[in-house]
């Protein structure tokens, strides 16, 4: 049975502030859990209303009733079991060919795709602005389905890490060049911008080139892709006509 202490606490790990005081963030879904084990980050706690359908190497089980499990899970209708991991070490990958940067995401939902496509293409590593959403709320961590495992991610000042930056520096503007009639170079930084406003001027004026995707509709009055969208369909060109 959870005592109430570590109810109060579990359900304080939906906001970033708690999340830093315990250095915990939660996973949910025995799908994802299972992934955790060969991942950096270290599992320190799993509540499951069926331990047996769960097996996780060096990890103990506590079982708790459906009840519990609602009390602690930031979904709508929880499923099986909540596993308690610590935050890791930010720190850079070396010799890293193709990044995605992030300027300023904002929406959850957007993170956690962004953060499965860039697994699901082979990018190894995405860098964030301060400001970008929290990879580790909770909202992102399920919709990234179990891709941050396998995605590194860093937080840092975007002007003073490009400015060190020998690769290309790509972005995303409706004036740039068509995404399908340009070479894409073999390394490259790839920037994101805001949902709303885009890329910030000060990270705009370190790109060495601007990209666009061309509306291909008869009265082209879309006015914008979703970022995710966007950020898929540009990987999509990028490595559409490489070899596995």
């Amino acid at each position: 049975m959870l005592t109430h202490h570590t109810i109060k606490a579990l359900q304080s790990l939906d906001k970033k502030k708690f999340r830093q005081k315990y250095n915990l963030f939660l996973v949910e879904g025995n799908k994802i859990i299972r992934e955790l084990p060969n991942s950096p980050f270290k599992i320190k706690e799993i509540y499951s209303i069926q331990p047996e359908n769960l097996s996780v190497n060096g990890c103990s089980i506590t079982e708790i009733s459906p009840a519990e499990l609602k009390k602690i899970s930031f979904l709508q209708h929880p499923k099986d079991s909540v596993a308690v991991c610590e935050l890791k070490e930010s720190a850079f990958l070396n010799k890293v060919h193709k990044r995605l940067i992030l300027d300023g995401i904002q929406d959850p939902g957007n993170m956690g795709t962004i953060i499965r496509l860039a697994d699901w293409f082979g990018i190894e590593e995405i860098v964030c602005s301060h400001d970008t959403v929290d990879f580790y709320n909770p909202k992102v961590i399920m919709s990234s389905m179990g891709s941050f495992t396998r995605v590194n991610i860093v937080y840092t000042d975007l002007v003073d890490f490009l400015s060190q930056q020998d690769s290309p520096i790509l972005t995303t503007d409706m004036e740039g060049d068509n995404i399908y009639e340009i070479d894409f170079p073999e390394q490259f930084n790839l920037i994101l911008g805001n949902e709303g406003n885009g890329t910030r001027p000060e990270t705009e004026k370190l790109a060495t080139q601007k990209i666009s995707i061309p509306r291909f509709g008869k009265t082209q009055n879309t006015e914008s892709l979703n970022v995710a969208m966007a950020m898929g369909i540009i990987l999509g060109q990028i490595f559409g006509g490489q070899k596995k």
